[in-house]
Parts: C-alpha cells; structure tokens; sequence
C-alpha cells in the first residue's frame, strides 16, 4: 500500500512540476537472499567487487544487514576491495545485474520493484583506472510484451499486465551463467508462452537473441516488445536529456560530451527507436512476427561501443558485417 501511495504522489506530482517528486529510497527493490554459501559468494562477488556495491547496497541485494555482509566476506573469503573487470579472451564483460539499487535515476514510479531476472550489467572498456566506480548499462531485456492478448508481461511493477489482473504471481527467475559468459534465462507464463533471452558476449559487441514459443491454442499477433539500455551508471552518458542521443531505425545511440565515444543499440525486426531523458535509456523494441500455435518467432539485437565521432559511419559499418546481417 505505501508503494502504491508513493507511486500515484510521485506520478501526481511530477506531471504538475516536471520533476521526480519523491527520493530513490521510495521506490525500494527488494532483495533476494541466497540459498546457499555457493551463491552466496557468488554475488558478493559480483556486488561489491563488479559492480562496486557499497556494504549497505549490498545488503539490500541480499536481503541481508550490513553486518551480515561484513561477516559473510570475512567467512568466505570475499574482498571487497579486489575484483578485475576484464577477461582474459578480451571480450567485453557482461554479469546478471544484483539489484539492490535502481537502474534507473528517475521516472522511479514507472518502475517499482524491478525484476533482475531479465537485467544484466554491460561494463563498458572505458573503465576508470582507479577502479573505484563500476562504468556500466544495464540492459532490460525484456522489459515488456504486448499481444493481441494485452500486456503479457513487464519485468516490473507500473501498469497491469495480464496476470496482475488475474490475481497471477509470476516465478522469480534467476539468469544461467554459462563458462563461457553466455547468459540465458526462460520463462514459460501461465497461458504456455514461453520466451527465452540470451546474452553472449563477445570481443566488439553484445549479441543479443530473443526467442519466443506460443504454446497456447490462438495464434499470438501484435508482439510487440520493449527492451531497455539504462545509462544511470555510464559516467558521462547519463543527463536527463535527449540532447545527446541519436536515432537511425533500428540504431539508437547515446554520445559522451565531448562526442567521441559512443553507446549503440539496435534490434531487428525494428518496431520503433525512442529514449526517455528522465531515465535516461535507449530503447530500439523490436517486433516478432506473427506466432501461430506450436511455432517459434526469433529476434536479435546488437549492444556495442563505439569510439570516434561519426556515429552514422559506424551504423554503416556494422550494418556490413556478416555477424549482424544473418541475424534474422
């Protein structure tokens, strides 16, 4: 109930000033606290040393106190302190986002308890020397998806979807972690849609796939999908404008001030580009076709970085590249 108080104040409020009404702390995310020492170190790890959590940040991941954290590091072996966001092969870093603290800065009453089962962290190669910071997106993929049925699903609480409706509680999900860094996660919802994400890393891009199976008895048409690149934590691409953001369909791509670094998205096949400032995100939210019962529709997408100053060449070049055009 204070949730949804908080969202109907902030929603009131922030269409009659402009502003985000209410601080981060009312828009809590809840945490998840881990089944075993297993996987309990394993996201200490990935909080405090990747993504630079703080104790308390952490904790709030975890669904843990501070002190729990403290006495679970010093248990586990776990420095804090440590941690070297690179691979050995080269390629870029990509890790199931913790949770714990908003992806987004603002329009927080658009996203009230964020499932990190469809988010993971994208570091980006410009990471500061100190190391002090982690320099990332994260990646909400996918964030919604419309059908002719309604909203099939949203990867968080705002409008209601299907099963909300219904009164519906959906699973909570974890992401795969593959040896090799490939991440993967499916969901069947309770209608016999399934869709599943996978997210491989590689040394110039993230490749991306998004594949859904209708196993209900209608075919499924409208499949519109929303897949979000938020910049809250990617050092100099984050204002809360649109300013600094291009948009070629399926390209959508967000510039550093100095305009010689670059962050690109793209999916395909393309429905549409947009951007929220107040976020701020990307979005390039693809469309599958239409899925007759007991049949499989496939979509790609594309994550890269980009140095240099002529955005619509690099769009070009990529467009060339085998890798992207048999992604169909």
């Amino acid at each position: 109930m204070r949730l949804l108080w908080c969202a109907l104040l902030a929603s009131v409020l922030s269409l009659a000033t402009g502003v985000q009404a209410l601080p981060a702390d009312d828009f809590p995310v809840t945490g998840r606290r881990p089944a075993d020492d297993a996987t309990l170190a394993y996201w200490l790890r990935n909080a405090l040393q990747s993504h630079r959590y703080s104790t308390e940040e952490t904790a709030l991941a975890l669904a843990m106190t501070a002190d729990e954290v403290t006495s679970a590091c010093q248990r586990l072996g776990v420095d804090p302190a440590a941690g070297d966001l690179s691979r050995d092969d080269g390629r870029l870093v990509v890790l199931p986002y913790p949770g714990g603290r908003h992806p987004r800065i603002g329009f927080l009453e658009g996203a009230i308890d964020p499932q990190r089962e469809t988010k993971v962290s994208v570091f980006t190669p410009w990471q500061a020397a100190d190391n002090h910071r982690a320099d990332y997106v994260v990646v909400d993929v996918p964030e919604a998806l419309w059908s002719n049925l309604g909203l099939t699903y949203l990867a968080h609480t705002h409008v209601p979807t299907l099963w909300t409706k219904a009164g519906v509680a959906l699973p909570t999900l974890e992401w795969t972690r593959h040896d090799d860094g490939t991440l993967t996660v499916e969901r069947t919802l309770p209608n016999g849609i399934e869709f599943q994400t996978r997210i491989v890393p590689e040394r110039d891009r993230i490749a991306m796939r998004l594949t859904l199976t209708n196993g209900a008895a209608a075919t499924l048409t409208d499949l519109r999908v929303q897949n979000c690149v938020m910049l809250r934590e990617a050092e100099g691409f984050n204002p809360q404008d649109n300013e600094n953001k291009v948009s070629r369909a399926p390209w959508m791509a967000v510039r550093n001030p100095a305009g010689d670094r670059w962050i690109l998205t793209a999916w395909k096949p393309n429905h549409r580009t947009w951007a929220n400032a107040k976020c701020p995100c990307l979005h390039s939210d693809p469309r599958f076709p239409d899925c007759p019962p007991g049949e499989t529709r496939v979509l790609h997408g594309w994550l890269s970085f980009y140095d240099g100053t002529d955005v619509n060449a690099e769009f070009d070049r990529i467009e060339t590249l085998d890798a992207w055009k048999n992604a169909e």
